[in-house]
């Protein structure tokens, strides 16, 4: 399936979600400039490596070694790995924690994810307002890295990407619009373009694609890079803060105390 937009109009302009597609765009950009070994440099320091956080106050550093692939991903015969040495430096390593989801490993996993979150996070921060969304995004984001760190405690691979903060996106729009239709190209033998409500849509991308080959790489079965708890953690803690700070956030041209009034206003029922 592939979402290609919501039927949900939204009122404010999402300038937060502009900026962060803008960011990461650019810092794509920014990494493509410097080459593969500049790139997989860039991505090793700045991206998230648990286990930094696993032997953190150690005083020894962490070795990172990244194969040198070709455009097929196969490890090029005769050249050498790249091997990085990353400080035991806790500012650095906690700063990992926010750069981490600017970075991203190519042009498609930047691209699909910044479509996802353009189609489901304009009406996100349409809830909640364009500073209640930064912090609804960003300590999402770290929820789910942490998630990640939870899982694969020694790991020395970076994780990079905002798959995470994105499905914290996710989680939120599931319980704030789960009845809203999805325009989705499906590929079953034809290719057809149907609306699915979004909670059905996300239902399905949260367990084929990510619970179910997440507890296959818990369990030993599946060997995959993909950072499937942190997109399980982020889903979850978008569930669980999203009402939290809805709460005192406007929807747009209402006032959050009458919304909050009318969710728990009961009808007398001596009065029928």
């Amino acid at each position: 399936m592939f979402p290609l937009y919501d039927l949900n109009p939204h009122r404010r302009v999402p300038l937060v979600t502009v900026l962060i597609i803008l960011a990461n765009v650019a810092v794509t950009l920014w990494m493509t400039s410097l080459g593969p070994d500049g790139a997989n440099d860039v991505a090793v320091r700045y991206g998230f490596v648990p286990k930094r956080v696993s032997e953190l106050g150690s005083g020894k550093p962490i070795v990172v070694t990244i194969p040198r692939v070709n455009r097929l991903g196969e490890p090029r015969p005769g050249v050498p790995p790249l091997v990085i040495k990353l400080p035991d430096d806790s500012t650095a390593i906690y700063a990992t924690l926010l750069t981490t989801m600017f970075l991203h490993g190519g042009w498609f996993h930047v691209l699909s994810n910044m479509w996802i979150l353009w189609i489901f996070g304009n009406n996100i921060e349409d809830r909640l307002g364009h500073f209640m969304y930064a912090c609804y995004y960003l300590v999402g984001g770290l929820i789910a890295t942490l998630c990640h760190w939870a899982t694969d405690t020694q790991s020395a691979m970076p994780m990079v990407g905002a798959s995470g903060a994105v499905a914290v996106v996710l989680g939120g729009y599931a319980i704030t619009y789960p009845w809203a239709k999805v325009r989705t190209l499906v590929f079953v033998g034809l290719i057809m373009i149907v609306d699915i409500p979004a909670l059905v849509w996300l239902g399905i991308w949260f367990v084929v694609q990510n619970v179910i080959p997440g507890l296959m790489v818990l369990g030993g079965v599946l060997r995959d890079p993909v950072a499937y708890w942190a997109h399980i953690g982020g889903f979850v803690a978008g569930i669980a803060l999203m009402p939290i700070l809805s709460l005192g956030a406007s929807p747009p041209e209402t006032d959050w105390r009458k919304e909050a009034d009318a969710m728990f206003h009961f009808e007398d029922p001596r009065a029928q």
